[in-house]
């Protein structure tokens, strides 16, 4: 089973940016799709960004525009850059394909 390890996350003003990132424990080529999620707290999950092993990435309406997932194959990581942020953005990001858990997520506050 795949593990996956979020970070970056922490407090920025609205109009800030911030880039997540997730760490593999192995190699992510064999990987079809990672995606991120976020939750709010009294929300329900939410997908926020997907891409797949060939680079076709696909956004949130809530998101697009504002963030762009990538990967770095090399250091097995995933990353979510997020701009122009929100105060609606503030959640817990995760990390996540078909085999992993969920992980501990990283917390991100964006104040007004």
């Amino acid at each position: 089973q795949v593990q996956l390890v979020e970070s970056g996350g922490g407090l920025v003003q609205a109009g800030g940016s911030l880039r997540l990132s997730c760490a593999a424990s192995g190699s992510i080529l064999s990987i079809n799709f990672m995606d991120w999620h976020r939750q709010a707290p009294g929300k329900q999950r939410e997908w926020v960004a997907r891409i797949t092993s060939g680079g076709m990435t696909n956004y949130a309406d809530s998101v697009k525009g504002r963030f762009t997932i990538s990967r770095d194959n090399a250091k097995n990581t995933v990353y979510l850059q997020m701009n122009s942020l929100k105060p609606e953005d503030t959640a817990v990001y995760y990390c996540k394909t078909y085999s992993s858990p969920w992980g501990q997520g990283t917390q991100v506050t964006v104040s007004s």
